[in-house]
């Protein structure tokens, strides 16, 4: 497939930035001196006006989506919520979101959760209410969608492929991958759409969300919360991850891989409109996070 499909990005993974990867020294299995790249780590500490919130662990890149994103899926801001500024102090790994009238954060950080998410994630608030009020548009899937989709991701240039230890997650229109992000943790990445598309007023109806990462019940909170109907995955399933998007109405599509998928949620909106025989398997220079497990 050519990579004219690239265009289609209004934001993508950026694998030579120097400042989400360094080279370093050491050996390999044989005891030869190697180089290699590892991606970089920083804390960043979230400020919602003058008060103290988060320090997350983040490759650093948009801490402005990162942190309006986060503040939206913990529902310490509310989309309909004025936001007056964001101020970024990259030396003292700082980032203060600003808003005209009071938020709600008290209450919320009394009823913290910590998720099974990588690097600690964590959800606020009363879960359940989420799931109970979800009213997402029961949008159909093309399986056609899913196999270009899943292609084009695997030949889109990411700092996974340049260092590794890293999560990818994909807003997509049908067969179109939109936004892609990274980070050390699938929970910042997918805050980090979640401040796009606040940022830019982009709808979540007739969207698709693609992660890397386990389908956990942080990601199908997560993904309920922005409203989008579908989430799909090339690693596997919690169980409740898919007890909680059933309840929720979210079409859950895990293993993702080459010919293969498993929906176990919404299977009634995919539409089978892709012939096998000319799907191609998964090539192995092109496998992303869990593509040898469930990760």
């Amino acid at each position: 497939m050519p990579v004219d499909f690239l265009s289609d990005y209004r934001l993508r993974p950026d694998p030579d930035d120097p400042r989400l990867s360094v080279p370093v020294t050491g050996f390999n299995e044989a005891g030869e001196p190697i180089e290699t790249r590892v991606t970089v780590e920083r804390p960043l500490t979230l400020f919602l006006n003058s008060r103290e919130i988060v320090t997350m662990m983040t490759i650093g890149d948009h801490p402005e989506y990162l942190a309006i994103g986060y503040l939206l899926n913990q529902a310490m801001l509310k989309p309909e919520d004025e936001i007056t500024g964001v101020d970024y102090d990259e030396e003292l790994g700082v980032v203060v979101v600003r808003t005209d009238g009071e938020t709600n954060f008290e209450e919320k950080l009394k009823k913290r959760v910590q998720t099974s998410g990588c690097a600690q994630g964590t959800v606020f608030g009363d879960l359940m209410d989420v799931i109970k009020k979800a009213e997402l548009p029961q949008a159909k899937i093309r399986t056609s969608w899913l196999y270009a989709l899943t292609r084009k991701i695997n030949q889109t240039p990411s700092l996974y492929l340049e260092a590794g230890a890293i999560h990818g997650c994909v807003l997509a229109e049908e067969d179109r991958p939109l936004i892609y992000l990274e980070d050390v943790g699938r929970h910042n990445a997918v805050d980090k759409i979640a401040g796009y598309m606040h940022r830019h007023g982009m709808s979540p109806e007739n969207k698709l969300f693609y992660t890397t990462g386990r389908l956990t019940s942080e990601m199908v909170i997560k993904t309920v919360r922005m409203g989008i109907p579908a989430l799909v995955s090339r690693s596997g399933f919690t169980a409740w991850g898919v007890e909680l998007a059933r309840k929720a109405g979210l079409t859950l599509i895990g293993r993702a891989r080459g010919k293969r998928f498993v929906v176990l949620s919404g299977a009634d909106r995919l539409i089978h409109d892709q012939d096998l025989a000319y799907v191609p398997e998964e090539s192995a220079k092109h496998r992303r996070k869990g593509a040898g497990g469930e990760d």
